[in-house]
């Protein structure tokens, strides 16, 4: 049987770092949210959903428990794409809009159970049956993917910083800087 695959943007962090709702961003012209939702439905997810405290226009599930973090997302989120007819779950970062398809590809390619780069564990692809029973919100990202027993392939070095996305100004301006087609209100220093 082939895998249905569904995606999940994690969107419930409180965005502290960054100092205002990382999902609302503006990049290239489209908010961190619609960028990467757009991202999950080009790579073939559907349906794609959102996991926090807002829907942001998408379907949405709330974290549980509420700021309980990423893996309370991912439980949530795995919870909606099994009942939604999923087999397997992409999760992705908001706060990484600057993702491309290429830079997913090795993990969409990857066996069951699913894969997360070596060092980073957003971006994820999840069989849903992997996931681990017992599993907890406050489990470390990195325990949910050693126990769900996901490939860890080395991430290529020239694009860690798009995969690793934006959790300060600092980091979003650099990345904003090496998008192509950037307009003035989103130079370096705008946002």
């Amino acid at each position: 049987m082939t895998p249905v695959l569904g995606a999940m943007i994690l969107t419930g962090g409180g965005s502290t770092r960054m100092g205002a709702d990382k999902a609302t961003q503006i990049w290239g012209g489209a908010s961190a949210v619609e960028r990467v939702a757009a991202l999950a439905a080009a790579v073939g997810a559907n349906p794609v959903i959102t996991v926090g405290g807002a829907s942001h226009g998408l379907p949405h599930v709330r974290d549980e428990p509420p700021l309980g973090g990423p893996v309370g997302g991912v439980l949530a989120g795995a919870r909606a794409l099994h009942e939604a007819g999923c087999t397997r779950a992409l999760v992705l970062a908001v706060d990484a809009p600057t993702l491309q398809a290429a830079d997913l590809a090795t993990l969409l390619a990857a066996d069951e159970p699913g894969a997360a780069y070596d060092g980073l564990h957003l971006p994820m692809v999840l069989s849903l049956s992997a996931v681990p029973p017992g599993a907890e919100a406050g489990w470390p990202l990195g325990r949910l993917a050693e126990r769900a027993g996901l490939a860890r392939p080395a991430c290529p070095q020239d694009v860690t910083a798009r995969i690793r996305g934006a959790n300060t100004l600092g980091e979003r301006d650099a990345l904003l800087a090496c998008m192509p087609g950037e307009d003035s209100a989103e130079k370096p220093g705008a946002g």
